[in-house]
């Protein structure tokens, strides 16, 4: 089993991106406890599948994990650079049958209201345009998740609509938010490659 462990650890890009403030990397062994607490938290995870027992979580926090060993990419965990602590994750996600090409966010409550998520989101949407080649990037957010709407609203993009989830999904509301890859780069342009993150999420 180690040995197993070890090969697909080989398989995982040795990515790290650094904001202000923050550390995005792939997902480790040892970030699993943190991701165990986030799931537990109802409002935490009301958003994104809601709460889940530890044995669930271990399989969504794999899913995660096994898709940066198959795709080459998928959500970052989020370690805060002044604690060194775990606080969420976020960045790309595709799975089959998703309704596009997301970059997706969940931080702990703890976390909240700090403009971390905007600001991980901002260098998350620059590497899969910069570097996976996507050409519009996706935010599949439920219809009463205000908060994300507004960093949605934050970070540029636009609501195209209700969407659909894939089974076993499909009866999720979901609205879909986005943007090109050329309105990404005209809007961080016209900034100065800086986008106004503020005292939210």
């Amino acid at each position: 089993m180690e040995r197993g462990f070890r090969s697909l650890a080989l398989q995982v890009p040795d990515i790290r991106i650094e904001t202000e403030r923050l550390i995005l990397r792939p997902p480790r062994a040892e970030d699993f406890d943190a991701y165990a607490a986030k799931m537990a938290d109802a409002e935490a995870a009301r958003f994104i599948g809601g709460a889940q027992v530890r044995a669930v979580a271990w399989r969504s926090f794999l899913a995660k994990a096994g898709a940066w060993a198959i795709q080459g990419f998928s959500m970052f965990s989020v370690i805060e650079k002044a604690s060194g602590r775990w606080i969420g994750q976020l960045g790309p996600w595709y799975p089959e049958g998703w309704p596009g090409t997301e970059v997706g966010w969940g931080l702990v409550r703890e976390a909240w209201g700090r403009g971390y998520a905007c600001e991980g989101a901002v260098a998350a949407i620059d590497w899969a345009f910069d570097h996976l080649g996507w050409s519009e990037v996706i935010h599949s957010i439920d219809p009463e998740n205000h908060a994300s709407q507004a960093l949605a609203r934050r970070l540029g993009s636009t609501c195209h609509g209700p969407g659909l989830l894939p089974a076993p999904l499909p009866d999720t509301p979901i609205e879909i938010w986005g943007q090109t890859r050329d309105e990404w780069h005209r809007r961080r342009a016209a900034m100065k490659a800086v986008i106004q993150c503020g005292e939210s999420n």
